[in-house]
């Protein structure tokens, strides 16, 4: 049983070449005809596209830890040396801009992301 209620069952006549392509399109994407039917009638992000978003969100995290990671080893090297040159401060100052950029502009895209999700099921 689902949420809404009980299952039913609909029988659909098509012809048998568009059904295979189906069939093809499904085992492609790694779902099933009943996703594929049923995303495409309600008009939502079929299941092989919600993966692939929650994965590139999840690669994207990463690539900030990384980066958050290496920010972390530079202060304490400065703070090891007590020293850190007027280029090398203007350079990571630079540098630390742009990914507070590019983590605003990759926020904004999640939350529409996010928004196309909820509102999809």
């Amino acid at each position: 049983m689902t949420k809404e209620g009980k299952e039913e069952v609909i029988l659909i006549r098509v012809q048998k070449l568009r059904k295979e392509k189906w069939k093809k399109i499904c085992s492609k994407r790694k779902i099933s005809l009943t996703s594929l039917i049923i995303d495409s009638v309600e008009n939502r992000i079929l299941e092989d596209e919600r993966k692939k978003i929650l994965a590139f969100i999840e690669k994207q995290d990463n690539i900030f830890i990384k980066i958050e990671t290496n920010i972390n080893q530079i202060a304490r090297i400065v703070n090891g040396q007590k020293f850190i040159s007027q280029t090398e401060l203007s350079n990571f100052q630079n540098q630390l801009k742009t990914i507070v950029d590019l983590k605003e502009k990759q926020n904004e895209i999640f939350l529409k992301i996010y928004s196309l999700i909820a509102n999809d099921r």
